[in-house]
């Protein structure tokens, strides 16, 4: 039996899957007790992806253990910096 696929549904070419869905996947890539190969045929998605994604998950793996106000420094200076942005574009639109 194949695991469920969770699937946020698209009305283009591609297929968009959720976190959840891709820390699983991730998480299987990064035990190796399967191949790419194996893990693509039951996961039904291409090894290239499941590798994406496990490098992606490995990537932002430290952001599970940063404090909180880490997370809020980060978050408060990206708004501000979409802000400066937006200050900048908003006279062309």
């Amino acid at each position: 039996m194949r695991p469920e696929r969770k699937i946020i549904i698209n009305m283009g070419r591609r297929s968009k899957f959720d976190a959840s869905f891709k820390a699983k996947v991730a998480i299987e890539a990064l035990k190796e007790s399967r191949t790419l190969q194996e893990l693509a045929v039951e996961f039904n998605i291409a090894p290239s992806l499941i590798s994406r994604w496990k490098e992606e998950f490995i990537r932002n793996s430290a952001a599970a253990f940063a404090p909180a106000e880490d997370n809020n420094r980060e978050v408060k200076k990206l708004k501000a910096e979409k802000d400066q942005m937006l200050k900048i574009i908003g006279p062309l639109l």
